[in-house]
């Protein structure tokens, strides 16, 4: 049968190991002689081993009791490393936030590093994804603050940035096959996709779907190096090899939505500083 020790009768063990005098142990632990006597007597009953030599002097510890003592110190340690763990608050609370990939930026993550330094206790779990999962994931209570990309805000919004768009193609290239002209797209279901469609069906031009990646970093990779032409946000192309063409036809701006549960206090924060990065984006 296994044993399972009292960290109590531990402490007793160790304070007369260090100590070599049930007195001096009894002191150190704040307890009378007698009744630490008593915690080491139902420790060898316990084990079933003699682990203080009584009759010497210094006490010392019996051959079992050495082999015992260093086992002790640990789990004492882990003990106490447990109970400080249980004390101290940091990450129990958490905050789920959702936000299209493009936005986690850099800048996205300073101001989540900076709220994670001033709320120790909070956890933020992140997740991107497209706008429209986004959004319904929120409804139904998935997130606390949401970040979605639509093309006109809820009456719930916190704040909205307008996201200048345009069509982009691999930089250099004069032409791009113009019989069917072949896209760089999102996957189905993705806004820019959508609008992209309808915006070619509108000016009557014949388009075939090249290349479909799940991600920004993909598409933009695509058009730059020639699968064809895709409609893209102005603030997500960076340094890529792509131009932009204006042969294209007109592109509204699509809306940057920040919405968040009703509350003050942290959540609240967070929001701001969340507004805050998106203002900085739109300039």
């Amino acid at each position: 049968m296994a044993v399972m020790f009292d960290p109590r009768l531990l402490r007793s063990l160790v304070a007369i190991a260090d100590s070599g005098n049930f007195t001096h142990a009894a002191e150190r632990l704040n307890m009378t002689q007698s009744t630490i006597s008593q915690q080491i007597g139902r420790l060898e009953a316990m084990t079933g081993h003699r682990l203080v030599d009584r009759s010497a002097r210094p006490v010392c510890l019996t051959a079992m009791g050495e082999r015992l003592i260093g086992h002790a110190r640990r789990i004492l340690l882990l003990n106490e490393d447990a109970a400080l763990l249980l004390r101290d608050p940091a990450g129990t609370v958490a905050i789920s936030i959702g936000l299209p990939e493009d936005l986690a930026t850099g800048a996205m993550a300073q101001a989540f590093a900076g709220f994670a330094r001033a709320h120790r206790h909070i956890r933020l779990d992140a997740t991107t994804g497209l706008s429209r999962d986004l959004a319904q994931r929120y409804r139904q209570g998935e997130f606390d603050v949401v970040i979605v990309k639509e093309a006109v805000a809820g009456p719930d919004c916190r704040a909205a940035f307008a996201e200048p768009l345009g069509w982009f193609a691999a930089a250099g290239v004069e032409t791009v096959d113009e019989a069917a002209l072949p896209l760089v797209c999102f996957p189905a279901g993705g806004l820019y996709r959508e609008q992209m469609f309808a915006l070619l069906e509108r000016e009557g031009r014949r388009w075939f779907v090249a290349f479909s990646g799940s991600s920004l970093q993909s598409v933009v990779a695509a058009v730059a190096a020639g699968v064809g032409v895709s409609l893209l946000p102005l603030a997500g192309v960076g340094a890529a090899a792509v131009a932009r063409r204006h042969d294209l036809g007109g592109v509204e701006p699509m809306l940057v939505s920040l919405y968040a549960r009703e509350g003050d206090g942290p959540l609240a924060d967070l929001g701001r500083e969340m507004i805050a990065v998106l203002a900085a984006r739109a300039g």
